[in-house]
């Protein structure tokens, strides 16, 4: 159910504060380790602290609330220690030329002033590189790539436009037809065009019309299936939506799922024996991040969007 009411204040603070609290408790987990350049599995190290580092990221600049904006600050704070204030990309750029994955990360820092002018360096070499601009496969992932150019400073490996075409977002791939992988990828391809909820006006009004319909069928299903983490996702995805539509049925069976230490499971609940922070972290995470941009967004007349053709250039820093 859509409200015309706008946004429950009082669940959507509650819901993100418990959530950033249980993300400070878990700060031990995040930790990287000493390996983390060589024998460390990036997924399991490295993959949870840029999620950590880019949605508290996104919290400590737009909560309303200055307490949540302070938890959030904190946990940033600790993800650019933890990175060894910006060294740690360096080394992982000198070891893996060829990967985007330091370049996304260090994306997220660089978007927030902290700088490492030997990763910076050596990333400005690398992006020219002729293997640089060979066309992924995956062009989710790319849009992320050149969200993050943009962010750094770097010249734009792709036009950020085509490579948009290309995805299950740019082409309104029937919505029947996505299996959770595709709506995840959806997700995604609205949170980099976006710059993660920043630049709402950037969404192009056929797109935002494809998501207007189809979001509310999306979260009815995920919801029965109490795939929380997608829920969070797609609820985040409605609030970077002209007018900001407000799901207050799907917000409610959200913030119920949340346990009493503030986790969000990322499906269903958390089984006994389940490793409770690969099992949480992402999901809370995401409802933290959600509740965020739903709690800024005041409902009114739907603002002026792009008309259907070109993305309006990633420079355009236009605020909601």
């Amino acid at each position: 159910m859509v409200t015309a009411h706008g946004p429950d204040r009082e669940l959507l603070d509650r819901t993100a504060e418990r959530a950033l609290r249980r993300l400070d408790a878990m700060r031990p987990s995040f930790r990287l380790p000493p390996d983390v350049t060589t024998g460390a599995d990036p997924d399991l190290t490295l993959k949870p602290l840029a999620e950590l580092a880019e949605l508290a990221g996104l919290v400590a600049e737009r909560h309303p609330l200055p307490a949540l904006r302070d938890l959030a600050t904190g946990l940033f704070d600790f993800a650019w220690r933890e990175s060894g204030e910006g060294e740690l990309f360096a080394e992982l750029v000198r070891a893996e030329p060829q990967a985007t994955y330091p370049v996304e990360i260090y994306g997220v820092f660089a978007r927030a002033g902290r700088r490492s002018a030997r990763a910076e360096e050596l990333m400005a070499t690398t992006t020219r590189l002729r293997l640089w601009r060979v066309a992924r496969a995956d062009h989710t992932r790319t849009l992320g790539v050149l969200n993050a150019e943009r962010r750094i400073g770097l010249p734009p490996h792709a036009d950020f436009s085509a490579v948009l075409a290309l995805t299950g977002l740019g082409r309104r791939a029937e919505p029947w037809a996505l299996d959770r992988t595709a709506v995840y990828g959806v997700t995604h391809d609205v949170f980099h065009l976006t710059d993660w909820g920043r630049t709402r006006r950037r969404l192009p009004a056929h797109l935002a019309d494809y998501l207007r319909l189809w979001v509310p069928a999306w979260l009815e299903t995920w919801t029965d299936e109490e795939l929380w983490d997608l829920v969070g996702e797609l609820l985040a995805v409605s609030a970077c939506l002209p007018g900001a539509p407000y799901h207050a049925g799907a917000w409610r069976r959200l913030a119920a799922a949340q346990a009493a230490d503030g986790s969000v499971a990322e499906v269903g609940t958390l089984p006994p024996g389940a490793d409770p922070f690969t099992g949480c972290y992402h999901s809370t995470l995401v409802t933290a991040f959600a509740a965020t941009l739903a709690r800024q967004a005041v409902p009114r007349a739907a603002p002026a969007t792009a008309r259907p053709g070109r993305v309006p250039s990633p420079d355009s820093e236009v605020t909601p």
